[in-house]
């Protein structure tokens, strides 16, 4: 398959070609589903925490004596049925979310989500993204020019998790460029996931034939071709 490559000024310069193995493979909810659940449980940091009953202050003499009162036997003030006693079966910060992720499934995954983007059109591949200094004024204006070209114009206009901009090494000035953008994200390509992709609406790559390098063969089939546009 085919895409367009352009330039920060949002004019084409060329073609690329992408293999069907990354970028052309059928919708897999179920698998998107299962590797996003895992994710985000592997991300949790709990932070409540309540007490048990051994761990609450107090409660080491015997309320009453077991027999000859009439009333319920007790042991502790501390037995979660009291007030101020500890909690049965609360939150604990010491619980452990972790779950294992297979190799394969993760990459399948995130192969499904950028079929998926590619059809729907918000995957965008730029040929550089070069800012002599930072300045947010500048990279403000590549996302103005980037949101010309014909089916990108939610750039301009979406106002939360709208692009994650992929590059294949970060540069300071680009950095410091787009960090006071809220809506748009800055990663390098390598580091991108399937939840950081499906949190975003766009995801635009850069330099696309460095950037995707790894992906590509990591997928095991040809170099993807880059096809410069024709000049009248």
């Amino acid at each position: 398959m085919e895409a367009n490559i352009y330039n920060t000024q949002g004019k084409s310069t060329g073609k690329m070609t992408l293999p069907e193995s990354v970028f052309g493979l059928p919708w897999n909810a179920d698998l998107v589903h299962e590797v996003v659940r895992l994710m985000n449980s592997n991300s949790r940091s709990p932070v409540a925490n309540t007490k048990t009953r051994g761990e609450v202050r107090g409660g080491g003499k015997k309320p009453w004596k077991q027999k000859g009162t009439g009333r319920a036997r007790h042991g502790s003030t501390r037995s979660p049925i009291w007030v101020g006693g500890g909690i049965a079966h609360g939150p604990r910060a010491d619980k452990n979310f972790e779950r294992k992720i297979n190799k394969k499934a993760r990459i399948k995954a995130l192969y499904t989500i950028l079929s998926r983007k590619m059809k729907d059109g918000e995957i965008l591949l730029i040929d550089s993204l070069d800012i002599a200094a930072p300045k947010t004024a500048d990279a403000k204006k590549i996302i103005s020019s980037l949101a010309g070209i014909k089916g990108y114009e939610r750039l301009a206009t979406k106002k939360v998790n709208t692009a994650i901009v992929a590059v294949e090494k970060k540069a300071d000035a680009v950095t410091k460029s787009f960090r006071n953008i809220g809506n748009i994200s800055l990663e390098e390509f390598r580091n991108i996931n399937p939840v950081s992709v499906l949190n975003h609406t766009f995801l635009i790559i850069t330099d696309p034939a460095k950037s995707l390098k790894s992906l590509i063969a990591a997928a095991k089939v040809a170099p993807a071709k880059v096809v410069p546009a024709k000049t009248k």
